[in-house]
């Protein structure tokens, strides 16, 4: 299938490196310089995925996932320079689903892109697994990608619907980190284990009464996660 990949860069032998491995995927590649350029793009062509840079000129990357992801559910990937855990956090609040550091290996970025591309369209569409999962007050739809708590809607990423899905469909089961990831990618990458939990962490922001103190999703310690409808 050929996925139409926006990549915002501003750096110019990057954005060919990348372009060269991506189409070689058979993919088609939107580049834009900045982060007001590929905004224009996102409006204009349809994209499956977006790639971007953190520090762009015009608008930056933090901005720049935030307006896609007002507009859109569709897969984000930052690739950066700012490798500090405050900025990955950040950027995953703002609502990416991956968070690579540069230097930066081609391949992975592939191999990140591929495993962002099969989450968000197999949970969301695959008519023949489609279902409504609940979890107390939680329902979650997986062919309009929607979750609600009491019937009140509540935003989400793609990547936190595909963690959430997984942990719905087996309350009470623990899953680790290597777990969670391989089920809802296939893959999984040694620096992926602080991204899954600065995911937990937004869920429980979200979903939670009060997510110091979590109804739903439990950590099990020296194990990993599992989710629940009762007050420990």
């Amino acid at each position: 299938m050929e996925y139409h990949i926006l990549l915002a860069e501003d750096d110019a032998d990057i954005v060919q490196l990348l372009t060269l491995y991506l189409e070689n995927e058979g993919w088609k590649v939107y580049a834009a310089p900045d982060g007001a350029a590929a905004l224009e793009l996102a409006e204009k062509e349809h994209i499956d995925l977006a790639v971007l840079d953190l520090m762009m000129p015009r608008m930056n990357g933090y901005e720049l996932t935030r307006r896609l992801r007002a507009k859109s559910n569709l897969p984000i990937l930052i690739l950066s320079a700012k490798n500090q855990d405050s900025d990955k956090i950040l950027g995953l609040d703002m609502g990416a689903d991956d968070y690579l550091t540069k230097p930066f290996n081609p391949l992975e970025i592939v191999a990140r892109i591929k495993a962002n591309l099969r989450r968000f369209y197999q949970l969301g569409g695959n008519a023949a697994q489609a279902e409504v999962l609940h979890v107390g007050e939680l329902a979650l739809d997986t062919v309009s990608m929607s979750l609600t708590k009491a019937g009140v809607p509540i935003q989400v990423t793609p990547t936190e619907l595909k963690i959430l899905a997984q942990l719905m469909r087996s309350p009470g089961r623990i899953y680790t980190k290597v777990q969670l990831y391989e089920a809802i990618s296939g893959a999984y990458f040694e620096s992926d284990d602080n991204t899954m939990m600065v995911h937990i962490s937004n869920l429980r922001d979200k979903i939670e009464d009060d997510p110091h103190t979590p109804q739903y999703i439990k950590t099990v310690r020296g194990l990993g996660y599992k989710i629940e409808c009762k007050k420990e």
